[in-house]
């Protein structure tokens, strides 16, 4: 599984270390709010467990998954709803919790029909942001890392369902996922 990446892009502390950042950043900005964490699955799983134990507040969590890749390597750009929210949004400050930004077609759909339930607020908290992809606005609130246009794996994120067991974010070798 290490022979296929390419080089390691975000190591295991330097993820550890901006996880903490941001649950702080968020765990002040929300002060006082309903905050209901949502983790867009599968990807962002990592990421969300170890930002919610970051965040110093009462919190709910909920779970959404999503498909616009199936197994290939570009979004198709046609969302299917795998699994919805099972808790009534109204009241609650929304903040949905992804691996990776980058056309933005998926969390601008996602964005869209969470706000028609009416809840109090909806922001996005991304580990990484791919704005050279970006088809579509979309605006994060909380950033963990910006990178390049490259194909990124670990952490939570996969290929064909693997490499989301490696505690870093490395980027796969093209030979791997051309073939």
């Amino acid at each position: 599984m290490k022979d296929d990446v390419l080089k390691t892009l975000i190591g295991e502390e330097e993820l550890k270390e901006r996880v903490r950042e941001l649950g702080e950043q968020i765990t002040r900005d929300y002060q006082g709010k309903n905050l209901l964490l949502v983790s867009v699955l599968k990807g962002s799983i990592a990421f969300m467990a170890d930002l919610m134990r970051a965040i110093d507040l009462p919190l709910s969590i909920d779970f959404m998954a999503v498909s616009s890749y199936g197994a290939g390597v570009k979004t198709s750009g046609v969302v299917k709803i795998i699994k919805d929210l099972d808790i009534d949004l109204k009241g609650y400050d929304l903040l949905i919790v992804e691996d990776i930004l980058d056309s933005g077609m998926t969390l601008s759909y996602i964005m869209e029909m969470l706000e028609a339930r009416e809840p109090s607020s909806v922001k996005i908290c991304t580990l990484l942001d791919k704005p050279e992809r970006r088809q579509v606005s979309v605006a994060p609130a909380y950033v963990g890392f910006t990178v390049p246009d490259e194909f990124v794996i670990g952490y939570g994120l996969d290929y064909d369902e693997k490499y989301r067991n490696l505690p870093y974010i490395g980027v796969l070798k093209p030979e791997v996922y051309t073939k």
